[in-house]
């Protein structure tokens, strides 16, 4: 949580009672659209290049429902715990916008894929656990694109390419009581989804969008104020401070005797405010009817045990075991899981198994770091190269300082643990013999020092072990060269 914040700073002193429900679409992880077998990758694309009569919303053109966007949603809602009916339908929910070519969207009204659910979330406060109503598919909607005229003016641009991409859409209960919690939610959300496979959900791309609803009572009170939708918020930290302020700007409003309006919000990120966008329609203004080109969806008990059985281990049951099976703390496994808990189990899979505190310590410090850089990079190392880390460490065969240098080479240049070792000379020198003959040379180099010793100056051993470490360039085992000097210096 960005406690610094101000925003949320008075958010929590409002005398209200805060009441926020979260809406997050996703655009899921299917090669073709939602029903049509056009690509629904559109990076790269050229406007319009991926399109059909059916996105395109041609009169004739009839759709055919994607089974793949199905599976993901219902993977999604075992993995959050929903129930989903035997028979589910399609309906139309009809408005008028220059991005939606048939003048409706098909989408899921009464009768949603999945309804139920929780997700329990760690805040500041300790855990929240978040109602989830309903997880539901729809279609998404064509891309507008504004721009200057090259005369002057501004003009618009319609690129269908995303019209027709499957997209999920996810409404929890209006039980969410902090813009921290909402925050919390939109992260272990988009987690459990990467865990699942279910999207990408790059805030960036657009793939996960957050729109909130945000509404203030008297402490007690049964019914909800009047509600506000704040869209437009590309970050988690914009999903944080967004609704921060649109909290005391509520509040302000209603210690000012102001009336609300229900209406639909931007975020500005820049300004760090909420502006009007347009009044808040209610669901009757889109005069939902039965999709009459598709026919009711009926879901049997095979198809979702045999989603459940493929379903990975989930962000939270991960955490738990980290903390429980390798000794981590809570923040340490959250960290871990959250951005790099395939990584991490890589190396925790390797045979002989390694320490997981040392592992997960040169994950957190270095591997962690190097991937803010790169994004991705983690995702394209193996982990059992961090566990070769900690393996030569332990038995010795490198230092502390070298296994973390050599852990900074290998996520930067993608070459072998082993090889790096072997190329830079980095491996310790173990051997008695060998230390000795190294010893030998740097007593008789350096007769001040051993005299110094042989007075009582400790200070004097701290120099010639550095003196034999210098001498063999760093390779030497230092607790074994500090026990063979006191030995020889003694003798």
């Amino acid at each position: 949580m960005a406690t610094g914040n101000p925003a949320t700073a008075l958010e929590t002193a409002t005398a209200y009672e805060v009441v926020v429900g979260v809406e997050i679409h996703v655009q899921l992880k299917t090669a073709s659209k939602m029903f049509c077998s056009c690509s629904s990758e559109v990076r790269g694309a050229a406007p319009n290049s991926n399109t059909c009569p059916v996105c395109l919303g041609l009169p004739g053109a009839l759709p055919v429902i994607n089974r793949r966007a199905v599976e993901l949603v219902l993977a999604t809602g075992i993995a959050i715990g929903a129930t989903n009916p035997e028979v589910t339908r399609w309906d139309r929910k009809n408005y008028f916008y220059p991005d939606l070519p048939k003048g409706y969207q098909i989408s899921q009204f009464d009768l949603p894929l999945c309804s139920g659910g929780t997700l329990t979330v760690e805040t500041s406060t300790g855990p929240v656990e978040i109602g989830i109503r309903r997880a539901h598919l729809e279609e998404d909607t064509a891309r507008l694109l504004h721009q200057d005229k090259p005369g002057g003016g501004r003009l618009s641009l319609v690129d269908y390419n995303r019209s027709g991409i499957p997209l999920m859409e996810i409404v929890t209960e209006p039980c969410i009581t902090s813009a921290e919690a909402a925050r919390r939610y939109a992260e272990e959300l988009r987690l459990l989804l990467l865990t699942i496979g279910a999207s990408d959900a790059a805030m960036e791309e657009g793939q996960m969008r957050v729109e909130a609803n945000v509404s203030l009572r008297l402490p007690g009170a049964e019914k909800l104020g009047t509600r506000v939708e704040v869209k437009n918020m590309n970050s988690f930290r914009s999903v944080e401070r967004a609704i921060a302020f649109e909290i005391e700007r509520q509040t302000r409003a209603l210690d000012g005797g102001e009336k609300l309006i229900q209406e639909t919000r931007g975020w500005d990120d820049t300004r760090g405010v909420t502006y009007v966008m347009r009044l808040k329609e209610e669901s009757e203004d889109y005069r939902y009817f039965p999709e009459p080109d598709l026919p009711p969806l009926r879901t049997d008990a095979s198809m979702i045990a045999g989603i459940r059985a493929a379903m990975p281990e989930l962000p939270a049951a991960r955490r738990a075991r980290y903390s429980a099976d390798f000794g981590l703390s809570s923040y340490d496994a959250a960290v871990i899981v959250g951005s790099a808990g395939d990584y991490f189990a890589a190396a925790m899979a390797t045979d002989p198994p390694v320490d997981p505190k040392v592992a997960a310590g040169l994950l957190s410090k270095i591997g962690l770091r190097e991937q803010k850089a790169q994004p991705d990079l983690l995702s394209r190392r193996n982990g059992a190269e961090l566990a070769e880390v900690v393996r030569l460490r332990a038995s010795g065969a490198i230092s502390s300082q070298s296994a973390e240098d050599v852990y900074i080479e290998h996520l930067q240049s993608g070459e072998s643990v082993a090889s790096i070792v072997a190329t830079k000379g980095l491996r310790q020198m173990n051997d008695s013999s060998e230390l000795g003959a190294v010893i030998d040379k740097v007593i008789a180099a350096n007769s001040a020092a051993v005299a110094d010793f042989s007075a009582g100056k400790e200070q004097a051993l701290k120099f010639l072990t550095g003196q034999v470490m210098k001498e063999s360039r760093g390779q030497a085992n230092a607790a074994a060269v500090a026990q063979l000097l006191g030995e020889r210096l003694k003798k």
